[in-house]
């Protein structure tokens, strides 16, 4: 397949744009009122003429392994966004595009990426195409999209966020990954410790781009773009185009084809939005509860992680299988949260809004407000957890008196004219809009992720003199004692056994630098984070001699052998970042 090049180079940019914040609730606990929305800017006009859109995919230039991946996914049609993009992100040009959530952006660009990397295979550290997005959640939905089609071009896909091993990120990145799918803290992390650089990003993703500007991720993200290769294709995508975005365009978008799936921000026709007016907490807390025993899978929102966690709380006293997620749980606790909602296992997921982008569960087909959003874009963001791909869903949000005005200018502000309604939790209408159902009343055990706890080396000894090996600590050397058989394990990776004369309290090894093998009476050898080969006594009760070459970050262990670290030269030692 023949690929268009760009027809001139990228000028340079010099903007520098700045972060937004966004406004909190009061002490008293009273929200307060809706900012007005920021003027969408007027996309810039097309000079060089768009290429139009096309009917089905076989008329796009892709891969054959591409199309027939399409085919085994069960994707027949192009959605309007992805037909009338594709044809020119395949041959080269910038996009900017504006969808709603569920309108079928990811493969839009995904498919453009994977097409243009086809064929080339990227250097250790350097991909060939970048997805930066603004939450771990959007991240791993990227992923779980792409790898399909990235498998049938044998490319690889590497996901870089916080919240996870950057030590095993950072093995992943030196194995080498065609495409990087990145949040923008966790990528400057990696590239300030010399593990990544973006010299050799041909095509970067913009994902969620108004999100990145509200979450203050403006600095970061210029940082990076600035970073990847010069005339570089760029793609936009964003839900919204307020100012924020319209500095990222001006910046870094090259007479971009600009495509809107429809004119307002992103109200979803196959979506109905009810607001609920409740006539104080108490009942508000009956309604919901009783919504949430409904059938069927239901996402409830609130505003803090406290409310979401006694909520759950409530909601597993009464016989609701609920479980909560927000920015409190760990990233693996989060995704063990996800996989119960989309088993089954849990029907009712609570959560703040870091699930409020880039969580697709099927067949859910209700959203419930129980805090109304801050903003319009919220709001939007929240209900396209449901009505997703053409589907249908409901969006209910639960309103107090005193919220009705500002609930009111937020929806005008989001373009939706909602349906109302007056109810008390004894009400049967209540029942005939959510499918809401008395609970049963019998508690019920929901399986809590718990936080995955770092693996330590760890060993086991057997001999009078109480001796051990594989330990971890240091300690002076003492009385010997009998020999026994020892155990070693790493902190990473998969360590292998190795058995010998050998006693001692802190058997390790050490080697000129970084990661080196050692085991307890054996050999062997094992990866680590530098070159050395040494040998090393283990000082404590008693003394052990292992041997062990280090090789220089491979990844990988051979069988019959350990690791350890080197406690002079140890990259996990550093800070992580605080990424979303």
């Amino acid at each position: 397949m023949i690929r268009s090049e760009r027809p001139h180079k990228r000028s340079p940019r010099t903007a520098q744009a700045k972060s937004t914040s966004q406004p909190k609730a009061s002490r008293g606990g009273r929200r307060p009122s809706a900012p007005p929305p920021p003027s969408e800017f007027t996309p810039p006009e097309t000079v060089t003429p768009a290429l139009p859109a096309v009917a089905a995919f076989a008329d796009l230039d892709m891969p054959e392994g591409l199309l027939r991946t399409l085919g085994e996914q069960g994707v027949t049609e192009p959605f309007p966004i992805q037909a009338a993009t594709l044809p020119n992100s395949l041959a080269g040009r910038d996009v900017l595009g504006r969808g709603r959530t569920g309108s079928g952006k990811t493969l839009a660009f995904g498919l453009a990426i994977l097409a243009r990397s086809a064929g080339r295979r990227a250097e250790p550290g350097a991909p060939l195409a970048l997805v930066l997005v603004p939450t771990r959640e959007l991240a791993q939905q990227v992923t779980d999209a792409l790898t399909p089609y990235a498998s049938a071009l044998r490319l690889r896909v590497t996901t870089v966020v916080g919240g996870m091993s950057i030590s095993r990120q950072s093995s992943a990145l030196r194995r080498g990954a065609e495409i990087l799918i990145a949040t923008p803290g966790r990528l400057h992390d990696l590239i300030d410790r010399g593990d990544c650089r973006l010299d050799q990003v041909a095509v970067t993703v913009l994902d969620e781009a108004d999100q990145m500007a509200d979450m203050g991720f403006l600095p970061q993200v210029t940082k990076l773009l600035k970073q990847v290769e010069p005339g570089g294709q760029r793609l936009l995508f964003s839900a919204t185009l307020d100012r924020n975005v319209d500095r990222l365009v001006k910046m870094f978008l090259d007479d971009p084809v600009v495509h809107s799936v429809d004119p307002s921000a992103g109200a979803v026709t196959t979506m109905e939005h009810h607001v609920l007016y409740v006539m104080d907490e108490t009942d508000k807390k009956a309604v919901t509860l009783k919504i949430a025993a409904r059938d069927g899978r239901t996402i409830l929102f609130l505003d803090t992680k406290r409310s979401v966690d006694r909520l759950v709380k409530r909601l597993l006293a009464n016989g609701v299988r609920a479980s909560g997620l927000h920015g409190g749980r760990s990233q693996p606790q989060r995704n063990r949260t996800l996989d119960q909602f989309k088993s089954g296992q849990v029907t009712t997921l609570v959560a703040t809004n870091v699930a409020a982008r880039g969580i697709h569960v099927d067949d859910l087909d209700m959203v419930v407000n129980v805090d109304p959003p801050m903003d319009h874009k919220d709001y939007l963001h929240r209900g396209g957890r449901t009505a997703r791909a053409g589907e249908s869903g409901s969006v209910f949000t639960l309103v107090l008196p005193e919220q009705k005005r500002d609930m009111g200018r937020l929806m005008s502000h989001a373009g939706i004219s909602p349906r109302t309604a007056q109810i008390k939790s004894s009400d049967e209408q209540l029942a005939e809009l959510t499918g809401a159902r008395e609970p049963s009343g019998v508690p019920v055990v929901v399986e809590t992720p718990q936080p995955t706890q770092p693996r330590k080396p760890a060993g086991s000894g057997s001999g009078a003199g109480g001796g051990r090996s594989g330990g971890r600590r240091r300690r002076p050397a003492g009385a010997g004692g009998t020999a026994g058989t020892g155990t070693a394990s790493g902190r990473s990776g998969t360590a292998g056994t190795a058995s010998g004369r050998a006693a001692g309290s802190s058997g390790r090894a050490s080697g000129s630098a970084g990661r080196t093998a050692g085991a307890a009476g054996g050999s062997g050898r094992a990866s680590g984070g530098g070159r050395g080969a040494g040998s090393g006594t283990g000082g404590g009760r008693g003394a052990a001699a292992g041997a062990g070459a280090g090789a220089a970050r491979s990844g990988r262990q051979a069988p019959g052998t350990s690791r350890s670290r080197s406690a002079s030269s140890s990259r996990n030692s550093r800070p992580r970042p605080s990424d979303t």
